[in-house]
């Protein structure tokens, strides 16, 4: 291979505007997956469709300078099948086995830092199916006496799907419809989920029993078949009816093994029987079978409602419900509840004292209480009062009241609960009374009241009670609003007050209460304290990593900034050039201690480049911030929007390649004197090298260089090294391909039958109102509007495909569709564009054809113009053409005034010289109008050519 190269050492004399050759991205979504259609629809501006378990793959092509980043986005929800992930960063969207839940709105978002954002928008419609459910109903006012005779019967069959299902009822064999006869009746109901249409039978006649079949269509939408689901119909048709072997409330002992039967009174056909537990599972170990539930060795844990459900499809189904209670006592506490009525908070003789004691229990209502006093049995009187469900506390609680407290109801007092006759164990508890008894305090320890630890240390924190009893401490957050403890819960209990923490993160730090409970002590105001945890942290700095560039000899200010840390100082700061200590900074003092650090370089040389590290401390860690330093140039930013840039030789199998680059921010550092160009062929070793000098450039200047010789079809590895007087700069690489180019018309045949996605090369203009859309009989929407649109191509067969306009919603009058053709370079003075067109409609608008002219800016001019319908038809038009210069064809599809207004395109040919002289009709065929378009503005570049020498 040989790569050849001329330097032409001069520049184009054009001042240039902005950026140069740096433009704005733009974006356009195209297809590339398993889609059944894309066009058009009445709703959006472009739909895929596509069937649920397909691959979906969308492609956003873009254009703008530097290359666009695209990142893909969907509303509500996620733009990829991993629905953890937000976006895709990628041009190609792919989704394998798209599910129905994915369909919706993907928006591909294309930046490259000028302008603003380009986003395009495509709607994503997933076809589906589902099987058919098949109910049987029976009006209420006819339920009496047996189920299905001489009644009115409704079959309900509903079908999830997309598009909406038709439905066919079937009697037997036999399709039925709304009005075959007076005893049926098909009509689908208001407010029901899913598509559903109900099959009447009224007043059953003998006939009427039978086997009815619902069968569901969505017309083979993307290959989607038909289902069905049939139901036999007899006089003993009948719902489910049950009955349970137990009480609906089945109290039973730890330990116990449980069965509960439930038994089928009715039903036909045979009713399905299953058992659900709520909430949650089944118990591990429980055994379903048919109506027969066993739990063996059943626990506390097993508690709950456990629910028989039968169904067969007809009526609604049967359920009985069944609410196990086993037998379970905890949590024992009590309370001392001082004089109310006084507002006291302290015991005192002469005044009253309640004594509180609860279990929380199953059945709760089962419990029993004794109280004891000092060993005894309490006995009651008219100062020693028992009350159960005192309003104040929690249910089935039991309070000792003390009416007129003497000194003789000082003692101990003990509460017993218990379930009598159940082998439950009985729990109990103890408070003593006496002059001792005391309300809590509650405080924190000297010198703990700020809590300091490193970050993932384990930290205590501690508040202390007094009083007798001790109530339990219960620590919560303070300065976090609705903020969780480090276990997860709002509220932790302590038994002694201490709070401990491990592993404790930055976002701990705060302020915690510790407050007494109202529980196992007095039932009164609760104490409070608060304790402050200070957690330490290493900094952090910013910039992690910074890659400074500046020309030789000038001078570099690199600095090093405390974005956080605990504590929020820098103690220390070290500077380090390859690995090596560098003398230390100036000593600041620590009252001015600054927030960053910074190190001065006088000037860069070759010398002083390289990787500087400022290391910098706040006592408890450290973090680094990292500097490249160098002269070295900025890559190259390759362009990819050249126009047609492989170029083909017939008479060899070579093809060459037009290479267009910028230089990244070129005066950042000296100037690029050359470029070393290496050229690798895929898969091969050796590479060609060349070396391409060029004279001072600019920020935004297109520069240009063509590949010859190389090699038809194979790929290309480019590297392109900028070197200025510091040396080599950072390297850019991409791989060119080879694609057929799009080839200026000439004397033979250039038809264009858009068989080819790539539809010769043809684009959507950008200015217009909505697209042109490629499709064939195959792939047209079967909701499409009736009565307009060609129903295949010009050839006939349903494979061949066209390009036609949708003119249904959201289209208005007026709105315009522009298809262009690539740029041709004018080498004759006539040409011919001959083409077919398909016109039928009764809201047909115009087909105009237009020629872009190109070698004084963008001026369109009408060639040719046809309005109304002109039947259901192919019709052929030929529009001779003298182009001035470098040109475009321009076929412009206008909405009439309503949907049925589809217009279609097919074998449009570009044929140098004059058209046939036998000219139609404009009504019968074609016309050619004059007009001009409005001049429009162009850009320059600055542009350095490097082109091939004479061949």
């Amino acid at each position: 291979m040989e790569v050849t190269c001329l330097l032409l050492l001069a520049l184009i004399p054009f001042h240039c505007r902005g950026q140069g050759v740096y433009a704005p991205a733009q974006a356009q979504i195209v297809h590339a997956g398993q889609a059944c259609v894309v066009k058009e629809d009445n709703i959006s501006e472009r739909v895929y469709t596509i069937r649920e378990g397909d691959t979906l793959m969308l492609q956003c092509l873009v254009t703008g300078h530097p290359r666009p980043q695209v990142r893909w986005t969907k509303t509500a929800g996620s733009a990829s099948d991993k629905f953890q992930e937000t976006s895709v960063f990628n041009e190609t969207l792919r989704i394998e086995r798209i599910a129905r839940t994915q369909g919706g709105r993907y928006y591909c978002k294309a930046e490259n830092g000028v302008g603003v954002p380009a986003i395009k928008s495509i709607r994503v419609d997933v076809q589906y199916l589902d099987e058919p459910v098949l109910t049987v109903h029976q009006t209420v006012s006819d339920v009496r006496g047996n189920f299905y005779q001489e009644k009115t019967v409704f079959l309900r069959c509903t079908v999830n799907s997309n598009p909406p299902a038709r439905f066919i009822w079937k009697r037997g064999s036999d399709t039925l419809s709304h009005s075959q006869d007076n005893g049926v009746d098909i009509y689908e109901p208001l407010y029901t989920q899913g598509e559903t249409k109900v099959l009447k039978l009224k007043n059953l006649r003998p006939q009427d029993y039978a086997s009815y079949t619902c069968q569901v269509s969505v017309r083979n939408v993307c290959g989607i078949p038909d289902k069905a689901i049939t139901f036999r119909l007899t006089n003993t048709t009948a719902p489910p009816a049950l009955k349970l072997s137990v009480n609906e409330t089945l109290v039973v002992n730890p330990g116990e093994n449980v069965t509960v039967q439930c038994l089928l009174t009715g039903g036909d056909p045979l009713p399905q029987l299953q058992w659900s537990h709520g909430p949650g599972p089944l118990p591990l170990g429980a055994l379903a079978q048919g109506g027969t539930l066993s739990i063996p060795s059943v626990q506390a844990r097993d508690s709950g409602y456990y629910n028989c459900t039968a169904t067969n499809n007809v009526g609604n189904p049967a359920k009985k419900t069944v609410n196990l209670l086993v037998r379970s006592m905890k949590n024992a506490t009590f309370q001392i509840t001082p004089d109310v009525i006084k507002e006291s908070e302290n015991i005192q003789l002469g005044q009253d004292l309640k004594l509180s004691c609860h279990v929380d229990a199953v059945p709760q209502e089962k419990v029993t209480y004794q109280w004891f006093k000092n060993g005894k049995p309490a006995r009651m009187s008219k100062r020693l009062l028992v009350t159960r469900n005192d309003p104040e506390l929690p249910a089935v609680t039991s309070s000792l009241e003390l009416i007129d407290l003497h000194f003789s109801d000082y003692g101990t007092y003990l509460c017993m609960a218990s379930f009598p006759g159940a082998p439950v164990p009985d729990l109990s508890v103890e408070v003593n009374i006496s002059s001792e008894t005391v309300p809590p305090t509650i405080s924190v320890p000297k010198g703990r009241a700020v809590v300091t630890v490193r970050e993932g240390s384990p930290a205590e924190l501690q508040c202390e009670v007094r009083g007798k009893p001790r109530p339990p401490v219960l620590w919560s957050r303070v300065d976090k609003e609705a903020a969780l403890l480090p276990s997860g819960l709002p509220l932790e209990e302590t038994p002694d007050g201490k709070l401990r923490l491990e592993r404790v993160s930055r976002d701990m730090s705060g302020t915690y209460r510790c407050q007494t409970a109202r529980y196992n002590g007095f039932n009164v105001r609760p104490r409070e304290a608060q304790v402050q945890l200070n957690v330490q942290f290493p900094p952090e700095v910013e910039p992690s990593s910074q890659d400074v560039r500046q020309a030789l000899g000038r001078p570099v200010l690199l600095r090093c900034s405390l974005l956080r840390g605990s504590p929020q100082r820098i103690a220390s700061a070290v500077w380090r050039f390859k690995g090596q200590l560098l003398p230390p900074p100036p000593v600041v003092p620590a009252a001015e201690a600054p927030d960053h650090a910074e190190l001065h370089l006088d000037a860069v040389t070759r010398d002083s480049s390289g990787s500087y590290e400022c290391s910098v401390s706040n006592d408890v860690g450290s973090a680094a911030c990292l500097f490249q330093v160098s002269a070295k140039a900025y890559s190259p930013e390759f362009y990819f929007d050249t126009p047609n840039p492989t170029r083909s030789h017939k008479l060899s199998k070579n093809y060459s390649y037009v290479l267009q680059w910028t230089q990244r921010e070129p005066d950042a550092v000296d100037p690029v004197l050359n470029y070393r160009l290496s050229v690798r062929q895929l898969n091969q070793h050796n590479a060609v090298v060349k070396a391409i000098p060029v004279r001072r450039v600019e920020k935004g200047q297109l520069l240009e260089y063509i590949l010859t010789d190389l090699r038809v079809p194979h790929s290309y590895e480019v590297r392109l090294t900028p070197y200025t007087t510091f040396g080599a700069g950072d390297m850019a690489s991409r791989i060119i391909h080879y694609t057929e180019p799009i080839n200026s018309p000439n004397l033979s045949d250039n038809t264009c039958h858009f068989e080819d996605e790539k539809i010769c090369g043809y684009t959507q203009d950008l200015t217009d109102n909505f697209d042109w859309t490629r499709q064939n009989a195959l792939t047209q929407n079967p909701k499409r509007s009736p009565n307009t649109g060609p129903p295949t191509d010009i050839s006939g067969t349903p494979e061949g495909y066209y390009m036609f306009i949708e003119t249904s919603r959201p289209r208005e009058l007026g709105d315009r569709a522009r298809l262009v053709s690539p740029l041709y370079n004018a080498s004759a003075k006539f040409y011919c564009v001959s083409f077919f067109y398909h016109m039928y409609g009764k809201h047909i608008g115009s087909l105009n054809l237009l020629v872009r002219s190109r070698n004084k800016g963008a001026l369109d001019t009408h060639a040719w113009s046809l309005s109304g319908n002109k039947g259901n038809v192919w019709q052929q038009a030929h529009v001779p053409i003298n182009p001035s210069g470098p040109f475009q064809i321009i076929f412009e599809g206008v909405r009439g005034s309503g949907y049925l207004g589809d217009i279609a395109i097919d074998d449009v040919t570009l044929k140098k010289g004059e058209c046939p002289r036998k000219q139609m009709d404009p009504n019968k065929g074609a016309r050619w109008e004059g007009g001009g378009g409005a001049e429009s503005g162009g850009s320059c570049v600055w542009c350095l050519y490097l082109n091939r020498g004479s061949e």
